[in-house]
């Protein structure tokens, strides 16, 4: 994996950097596996704007991505690196022994031909999925399940991974991106090796437009705004807004939002840094 920075030959390429996409095998999708993604521009039912900042961008299709990984045993080889327009991590196309073609997370490091497996007693190789329970102590972790079967929602972002720091009972203890450390269920699943496409975090847009394309629009600091349209607005001059908050009045910057009496905080072994 590596980044390009372009000549300056336009104002917009200056300081432009793009993925030099080294690891993408092929440029064409797997037609079975793409789906319609209808759009809103950020209105709900009646036509009503409800998002702010969403609108315009490239046309795409949705990658159908197998979180799952429930074709238990059967051995499937890795047939293409792709990118997806979806996400910021790469995908790889599975071929299993019997014929079926799925999508799942590209793993750094895995190459075109590799075979991987999903089941209890696989080996921890890159791109195999098991059960937590079943894993080496320290093992580096992505695409992590938080209830059991019900697929990867956890560490699925480019260049992210969990590690695996305890065993104790059913459950064992996982440290997350965040910093948080918390406790999961030994029988989810989750898939060996950090999540391809680390130096995402290294593009530079160069532009504006760049992220129109993305279907953001332009985003107004709340301060500028009229009494109106947003609490922190109004006043005489560059006035302060206030305290920090959300249009809806919800503070920001360090007030916790979460339920003290959600059932799952018994889960959390040490909350996320600030």
């Amino acid at each position: 994996m590596s980044v390009r920075k372009l000549k300056p030959t336009t104002p917009g390429q200056r300081f432009k950097v793009v993925n030099g996409f080294d690891a993408i095998t092929t440029d064409k999708p797997e037609k079975s596996l793409l789906e319609p993604i209808k759009r809103s521009g950020g209105r709900n039912n009646t036509g009503k704007m409800t998002m702010q900042y969403i609108g315009g961008g490239h046309k795409r299709k949705y990658r159908v991505i197998d979180f799952k990984r429930d074709k238990v045993d059967i051995p499937a080889k890795v047939k293409t690196i792709e990118y997806d327009p979806n996400r910021s991590a790469f995908i790889a196309l599975l071929v299993y022994a019997d014929g079926e073609k799925r999508y799942i997370i590209a793993q750094a490091g895995l190459e075109v031909g590799q075979t991987l497996m999903s089941g209890d007693m696989v080996k921890p190789n890159v791109g195999n999925t098991l059960p937590l329970s079943n894993m080496p102590m320290g093992s580096t972790i992505s695409c992590v399940e938080l209830r059991p079967e019900q697929g990867a929602v956890m560490v699925r972002s480019a260049g992210s991974f969990a590690q695996l720091v305890a065993k104790e009972g059913k459950y064992v203890t996982i440290k997350l991106p965040s910093g948080e450390i918390r406790m999961v269920l030994g029988t989810c699943k989750a898939t060996i090796g950090v999540v391809s496409n680390s130096d995402h975090q290294l593009l530079v847009a160069g532009k504006a437009g760049r992220t129109r394309w993305l279907g953001r629009r332009p985003r107004v600091r709340a301060t500028v705004k009229n009494p109106v349209d947003h609490p922190m607005g109004g006043g005489e001059a560059k006035a302060t807004g206030g305290h920090p908050r959300s249009k809806n009045g919800i503070p920001a910057k360090g007030f916790r939002t979460r339920s003290k009496t959600k059932s799952s905080n018994k889960h959390i072994v040490e909350r996320r840094k600030k």
